[in-house]
């Protein structure tokens, strides 16, 4: 009884997984690379001066306050930050 209950959890598990791994795929070796990617983001660096949010250095990347978890590429501005690279590291 315990093992029916099981199969459809692991499947359901399986597949988010597999699911989660294709978003991040694409995000990671698409979506980063792409035009629009790049106007977004000088977008957000010239919009916060070229300034790390969270210690005043010159910032050097942006990051994702939050992630568009179905339309990738279509988050708003307001959830992007100008950040240096020693702060994004402590971050992630």
């Amino acid at each position: 009884m315990l093992v029916v209950g099981l199969v459809p959890w692991l499947f359901k598990r399986w597949s988010f997984n597999l699911k989660r791994k294709r978003r991040r795929n694409y995000y990671r070796n698409t979506y980063l690379k792409s035009d629009e990617w790049k106007r977004k983001r000088y977008v957000v660096l010239k919009r916060d001066n070229w300034k790390c949010v969270y210690c005043g250095k010159r910032a050097t990347q942006v990051h994702h306050k939050r992630y568009a978890k179905k339309n990738i590429g279509k988050e708003p501005i307001k959830w992007l930050v100008s950040i240096c690279k020693s702060c994004h590291d402590k971050l992630h």
